[in-house]
């Protein structure tokens, strides 16, 4: 009974509910935020150092988030090359001598704080020429230093907080206030606005000093300097964002008076960022950074999706107007309609436009969120909640919604995509949640990524040696799938191939495993059959690859060789050198091969009929069954073990490639020797694993943010409304994307050898045009 009711409430659901509505909701949702973002900004402002200065929030202890930007946390060597040649002032009181040792700290983190306290302090680093001094009241020149005598909190104290004071100050801020101005012209000015203090703490020669005092100073200094130009904005920024952080953590200081080091460090940060990010442009630090220059060919993919659009909505006039003339007319004596033509399919044509048409607008939606600036990003802010909770919750729902297989054998395909599935959503999750900075989740989630290449492994070699199918058609197929949506986004959205690095990962062991099956000779099942020698032949192959892997892997001058090669090259580098893609590809180098291995195995002792594979039944004997489940239990919780009390990276990174394979046969015993195990699925996770490979790359754009930096931001002030919805397009879009590749796929590699040849050259030609677009873009921008 429960289990009909289910499925009745699932035919309900379903009924009002399909992935077509879904994907129409999800479309009204873009184009809403969209509108609502666009009038913000024009309301609001589209300068993002104006958030930057002026507002955020903490997300921890620790960690500062400015509004609707991303803070770049910038090293040592960053810090000297942004700041080069740079003179940099801070002019002030006890708090401004402050934030000037921490910022020279991201410059020098040996400097010490010393000096008399009531005097000026300079600092100068000689290997990038770099210059920051401290000046005890305010003294940029010499007419300046006759103007500013005090500043706010000297003022208060000195003069007792009386009335008269704030007199004189706003007197002294009015007569600076034009000088500031005819400086900020040429260099950039910041006024620093009084942090509050914590009352209770103060000394007894400092309790004159009231917020409420303070807050009469900051009101004068911003009213003032505001209109001290006329008819335009003042060129003096206010950097009132210290004053926010001063009072989540004024409570933490010592005295009352003075902040504790960690705030004063995140202040140091943000100036690093409004002055550097424009610069050096960080990734993952978008605030205070220009929207980048759209490039040619940009430009050319926009004009081709443009010309798609119309040339679409042009078919699609015409095809309506046609339907319309052969509508079907009533006949006057029956009263019945005749039918005057046959429903006739849909052209290639037409679906090339519609498929196209599409993905156009997808990639507008790309664009606006990772390169337009139009909508929010955030950085990311670990915490074990934040992993662990949707872990569970996933988990919960993956197994409500579970079904019977239609077949029962070992990683049949509904187990397939069912373990894709829900291994995608794991590192999704890992993704978001910047769960990379917990070192015991990052081994696990390593072992993901090698059973996801294990199943590359596992399932073209399975293909290969049964099918026999080697011809050109086959292999087509499998790298437009894989790499059309890469090519489409390394396009639209400018960046290398090698970038998504997990396709091109995925795309070289496909061509691995194919040129190792189809080399001469050509060993298959039907073939082995008949003879066992040709099994000790492939095992021969398959020593020889590990042979080859182990070279690669231990020669890294050979390896970079090998892919510093043109065009290679122009795949496999990133920023300039192929370690990246060397490092990758090292990283989990035996678990396509061990993938291979185990469908050998397991093809032979399938065809020797050794293995129980019927429904309910377990896959050995009982006894062999029992003992191989212990013993996979005992495997995949000791490397969990292992992986947890990990503690240093390198070393872990270095043993994974050799043991990783464990916890995934581990896996696929535990899952595959109880017959009730194999015979059942989660239709849940299955769904997911069908477009794992389109939620993968789509997530660095369209879900996280600032190409996986950060996190895009939709809707503003409310992370799990955000996170929801959010989500809720990204898996509409990767839906749609799968089902455009596939309708183009069937279009663009025909079954015909000739037609397909032609395709290719076509295909090769546009490559090459794109490689010379590349090169010759590359070279204007150095």
């Amino acid at each position: 009974m429960a289990a009909l009711a289910y499925n009745l409430g699932k035919r309900e659901i379903n009924h009002y509910f399909s992935v077509r509505s879904a994907k129409v909701l999800a479309l009204v949702a873009v184009l809403l935020l969209a509108a609502c973002h666009l009038a913000s900004r024009r309301y609001r402002g589209n300068d993002s150092c104006e958030y930057l200065l002026s507002s955020g929030r903490f997300l921890g202890e620790k960690v500062w988030q400015p509004h609707s930007c991303m803070m770049h946390k910038y090293k040592i060597s960053e810090a000297k090359n942004c700041l080069v040649d740079k003179h940099i002032a801070f002019i002030g009181d006890s708090r401004i001598r402050q934030l000037f040792y921490s910022f020279v700290k991201i410059i020098n983190p040996q400097f010490k704080e010393e000096g008399n306290k009531h005097e000026n302090i300079p600092f100068e680093d000689k290997t990038a020429s770099v210059k920051v001094d401290f000046l005890w009241h305010p003294e940029v020149n010499g007419s300046m230093k006759q103007c500013i005598k005090v500043w706010t909190e000297w003022s208060i104290k000195i003069h007792n907080g009386s009335s008269e004071a704030l007199s004189q100050y706003k007197m002294n801020i009015t007569s600076i206030a034009p000088l500031l101005e005819k400086l900020a012209k040429t260099s950039d000015v910041y006024w620093v606005l009084q942090d509050p203090v914590y009352e209770d703490l103060l000394s007894e020669n400092r309790k004159m000093i009231t917020n409420e005092k303070i807050d009469a100073y900051n009101e004068a200094a911003v009213s003032i300097l505001n209109s001290s130009t006329r008819n335009s904005k003042s060129n003096v920024k206010m950097f009132s964002v210290s004053k926010l952080i001063a009072q989540e953590t004024i409570m933490e200081s010592l005295d009352g008076l003075h902040l504790p080091e960690s705030s004063r460090e995140t202040t140091a940060m943000i100036l690093m960022n409004v002055y550097c990010n424009k610069i050096l442009k960080p990734v993952d630090g978008s605030c205070c950074q220009p929207r980048p220059p759209v490039t040619l060919i940009q430009k050319l993919a926009a004009c081709f999706f443009t010309l798609s659009i119309i040339g679409y909505l042009i078919f699609y006039i015409i095809h309506r107007n046609a339907h319309r003339k052969n509508k079907p007319c009533t006949d006057l004596e029956s009263g019945e309609e005749k039918k005057n033509i046959i429903n006739t399919p849909v052209s290639s044509l037409e679906i090339l436009l519609q498929s196209f048409c599409k993905l156009g607008l997808i990639m507008a939606y790309f664009y606006m969120c990772d390169r337009a600036n139009l909508f929010m990003k955030e950085n990311k802010f670990y915490t074990h909640s934040s992993f662990f909770i949707p872990i569970i919750y996933i988990l919960v729902l993956g197994v409500f919604y579970n079904e019977n297989t239609k077949e029962t054998k070992v990683l049949n395909r509904e187990q397939t995509d069912e373990w894709k599935g829900w291994m995608q959503l794991v590192i999704l999750i890992y993704h978001i949640s910047g769960a990379s900075t917990f070192l015991p989740v990052y081994m696990h989630i390593r072992v993901l990524v090698a059973a996801y290449l294990f199943q590359t492994g596992y399932g073209h070699f399975s293909y290969f040696w049964i099918k026999g199918d080697f011809g050109i058609y086959r292999v087509c197929q499998v790298l437009f799938r894989l790499n059309f949506l890469v090519v489409v986004l390394c396009i639209v959205m400018d960046r290398p191939y090698q970038f998504y690095y997990f396709v091109p990962l995925v795309t070289v062991w496909f061509m691995v495993i194919y040129v190792t099956l189809a080399l001469w000779p050509q060993i298959i099942q039907k073939k082995a059959n008949g003879n066992c020698f040709w099994h000790f032949g492939l095992l021969l192959k398959l020593g020889f690859l590990l042979l080859f892997i182990c070279f690669l892997a231990y020669s890294q001058g050979a390896f970079e060789k090998i892919f510093s090669l043109w065009p290679l090259s122009k795949c496999f580098e990133l920023k300039g050198n192929v370690y990246e893609w060397w490092f990758r590809w090292r990283l989990d180098r035996y678990v396509v091969f061990h993938g291979m291995l185990f469908a050998f195995i397991y093809l032979a002792l399938q065809k020797r009929q050794i293995l129980s594979e019927g429904k309910g039944e377990p896959l050995f004997s009982n006894k062999i069954s029992n003992f191989l489940l212990f013993i996979s239990v005992v495997s995949f919780l000791t490397y969990s073990i292992w992986a947890s009390s990990c503690k240093n990276k390198a070393e872990c990174n270095e043993l994974h490639p050799s043991v990783s394979v464990v916890q995934i046969l581990a896996f696929i015993l535990i899952r595959n020797i109880p017959g009730y195990a194999r015979s059942v699925y989660s239709s849940f996770f299955a769904w997911f694993g069908k477009i794992s490979l389109e939620l993968f790359i789509c997530q660095y754009h369209i879900w996280l943010a600032a190409d996986t930096r950060g996190i895009l931001v939709l809707i503003p002030g409310n992370p799990m409304l955000n996170i929801i919805v959010s989500t809720f397009i990204f898996v509409c879009v990767a839906h749609e994307i799968s089902q455009i590749t596939n309708d183009l796929a069937q279009i663009i590699i025909p079954k015909d050898n000739s037609s397909l040849l032609k395709r290719l050259a076509c295909i090769a030609a546009f490559f090459c045009g794109l490689l010379i677009l590349s090169s010759i873009q590359d070279k204007s921008k150095h």
